[in-house]
This record gives C-alpha cells, structure tokens and sequence, in this order.
C-alpha cells in the first residue's frame, strides 16, 4: 500500500510541477526561433556576403589607381679596353633617381566578361537570399513539426494519467470487494499489477514529453535548454482544406529548391559567356602622372626633373590558348547537367508531394474511423464499468475493456499527429511553410 502511495504522490508532484510551465504558442516558437537559431543566423551572415560580393568593383568594372615612389642610387666603376690595348677608366659615381606618381589601369572591354562577372555575382546574390529562404523553410516545418509532438506527447501522458486513475479506482473496488470476500486474492494481484504497469507507462512518457521539450529549446537557441514550457494548444488541429491542384502548382512554380536550381542553370549559362568572351579581343587604359628625379655625381648635367602625364591603349587577341574550346564544352555540358537536376528534382519534388498528399487523405478517413470506434469504447467502457461492480464482469474482461478505450483514444491521437506531419510536409514542398507564422 506504501508503494501505491508513493506513486499517487509522484504523480500529483509531476501534474503540480507541470502547472508552472510557461505557456507558449506555436507562433511566439517560430518568432523566437527565426531571431535566435544558429542555422538561421549563419545563413544570414553568407547571405550578407553574397549580398557584398555583388558590386561592379568586385566584377572588376571599375579602373585601379595606385600611388608609387621609389629611389635608387648606383655607385659603378667602369673601365673600358679598346681594341688597341687602350684602357679608359672612369671612377666610381654615385648617381640617384627619385620618382612619384599616380597610375591608372582599367580594363575598357574584354568581351563582355567583366559585365558577365556582375550578372553571376548577381545571381549568387539572389542564390543566398534563396537559401536563407530554405533554412527558415526547414526550421519552421521542423519547429512546427516538434510543436505538435509536443502536444501529442502531452495528451499522450493525459491518458497515461486517465489510465493510471482508471486501475486506481478498479484498486480501490478490488481491494474493498476482496476485504468483504467477493474477489479472489487472485483478483486483487492482477489490479495491483495492472496500476504499476500503468503506473510506470505514465512515468515513462514523462521523459518523451520532456525530450519534446528540450528539443523545442533547441531549436530556438534558448539559454537555458531545460526551460519549462507547455504547448498553449490543447489539440491538434489538422486543416482538412488542402487541395491537390492548388499544391501541385504552387509546388512547381514556388518551391525553394526549384527556385535555386533555375538559380544554378543561370550560372552556368553565365560561366559559358565568361568562357566565350575570351574569343574576343580585349582593349587597357592605362595612364599616370608623376615626377621623376634624376641627381648625377658627374658630368655636364648634375639634376634632371620630369614632370608631366602619361597615358596609354592597349589592344590585344588570344589568339590561341590551348584550353578555350575544351571549357566551352565543358561549359555545355554544366548547362545540360544544371538543367537535368531540376527535372529530376521537379520529378522527386512531387513524388513527394503525391505520396504525402495520399498519406493525408488516408489519415484524414482514419481519423473519422477512429472518432466512431472511441464513441463505441467509451459506451463498451461504461458497461463493463458498471457490470464490474455489481459483480458479473471477471477482471480480466474489465481490463480489456480499460485496454479498448485507451487503445482507440491512442489510435486517433496517432492519426490526428501523422496527418499533421503530412500537412506540414505538403505546405513545405508547395512553398507554403511561412503560414504557420501568421496562425
């Protein structure tokens, strides 16, 4: 009796300690989540530096000016033998250069690559935003999906706790029925063994419960990873509105990993230009201004100064490199694989979509199935309930009953969540995920 005490106690400590749970909303999680996960925030930070790479300097449309100075001395001793045996020797001069100046190289056209280069560094650009797009996609189907675990796990450990008050009071009538000599010491074991069982399932799935919990910290990057918190829905409600036609276009014309493939296709077209561009011929600018001064140790002229402007055009062709025609097939053929993958990927895309769209339709009919068959183990609970204590219900039979009930509200919770994870797949695969921030 002591240990079926300390049980109801645990129990109750378990309900009270739950009771001082934050209270916290499906969209108040995805709020959180979008501000504080880490995946979220590395993506942001590339999409920032793909946003940076994109400028028309960094596509080298722009020229380069340096400033320069130098100095240098030379100290030589020359000696000169002519032909006749003559020798001329001229002593070691210290002569000097000193020069400053400014120069300007641009690259005026080099066909079209340099234009070529800011479209591609445009198109990673629009590359990063779109996958910034994906990991908040991945993370509020992911939060969301958890939610809702949560919620399951929760009403799961609801019914843990209607069983365990169920073999309770089947206990309490057993041991009062055995005192007066009705039921068998036999009867009396097997509804102490049924409460333990019950008993330890119920404690068992407080764990899951907890494990949603934390995992729900995670994802949101908490500080504190044990942080109580409870679900503010009490159901799960599944949206039975979701049409075929409407996710199959939306599938095809929004979701994110096509979009980045289309993304991917483009570049490699734009890598082919880069490659072509080479057959062109390419014209430099090149000018400066400086001064330039020259000290000499002998001679009839000791200084010379330069002062003054220079500028240059340089135009030139490759006319031959030896790996030119080589990319440019190779170019070729990154366009035909770019654009295989995306069919292959539009083809998996709604494979996916057609086997999630029938597991839901499927679980939407479970769930109605399931809805009658718990109306059905309610009544079959109360008659046995009632047969029990007037004595023409064996335990065993009662216990069944007990099973049934349970067995049936386990069965809808199961379909109620798996068709909710089938929604959830079906808005992620269409495009639609961000909804669930608006709810």
């Amino acid at each position: 009796m002591r240990y079926i005490l300390s049980i109801i106690l645990t129990l109750f400590a378990v309900s009270a300690t739950t009771a001082q749970h934050k209270v916290i909303s499906l969209k108040e999680c995805l709020e959180v989540g979008l501000e504080q996960n880490y995946d979220i925030r590395i993506v942001r930070n590339d999409e920032r530096i793909s946003s940076n790479n994109a400028t028309v300097a960094n596509a080298g449309m722009l020229p380069s000016l340096s400033l320069s100075s130098g100095y240098a001395g030379s100290a030589d001793r020359t000696e000169i033998t002519s032909r006749e045996g003559d020798k001329i020797v001229n002593e070691a001069s210290y002569d000097q250069t000193l020069d400053v100046g400014v120069s300007l190289n641009w690259t005026l056209f080099d066909g079209m690559s340099v234009r070529t280069n800011l479209k591609k560094l445009r198109e990673l650009e629009q590359m990063g935003k779109l996958k910034t797009r994906l990991t908040i996609e991945d993370f509020i189907a992911n939060l969301t999906a958890e939610y809702y675990n949560l919620i399951q796990q929760t009403l799961r450990l609801k019914n843990y706790r209607y069983a365990v008050a169920l073999s309770r009071e089947r206990l309490r009538i057993t041991e009062a029925r055995y005192q007066i000599g009705d039921f068998s010491r036999l009867d009396l074991l097997q509804a102490k063994v049924d409460f333990n069982a019950d008993s330890s399932q119920y404690m068992t799935q407080q764990e899951l419960v907890s494990a949603s919990r934390i995992r729900i910290n995670e994802l949101m990057a908490n500080a504190d990873i044990n942080e109580c918190c409870v679900a503010r829905d009490s159901v799960i409600e599944v949206n039975g509105d979701l049409r075929w036609d409407e996710l199959s276009h939306q599938t095809a014309t929004g979701n994110v990993s096509l979009l980045i493939a289309d993304r991917n296709t483009a570049i490699s077209e734009l890598e082919l230009k880069a490659v072509q561009s080479r057959n062109y011929p390419y014209l430099t600018l090149a000018a400066g201004y400086g001064y330039t001064h020259n000290h000499f140790a002998k001679g009839e002229t000791k200084t010379r100064g330069t002062l003054g402007p220079n500028v240059g055009l340089k135009l030139g062709f490759t006319i031959f490199d030896g790996n030119r025609r080589r990319e440019q097939r190779n170019a070729r053929i990154e366009i035909e694989n770019a654009q295989y993958t995306k069919e292959q990927l539009q083809q998996s895309l709604m494979a996916d979509l057609a086997n999630f769209w029938q597991a839901y339709q499927n679980n939407l009919e479970v769930i109605k199935l399931e809805k009658d068959n718990l109306i059905a183990a309610k009544e079959n609970y109360n008659i046995a309930m009632e047969r029990y204590l007037l004595g023409d219900l064996p335990g065993i039979d009662m216990r069944e009953a007990q099973k049934s009930l349970l067995n049936a509200e386990e069965r809808i919770l199961t379909a109620e969540y798996n068709t909710k994870l089938c929604e959830i797949s079906l808005m992620q695969i269409s495009g639609n995920i961000l909804e669930y921030l608006e709810k």
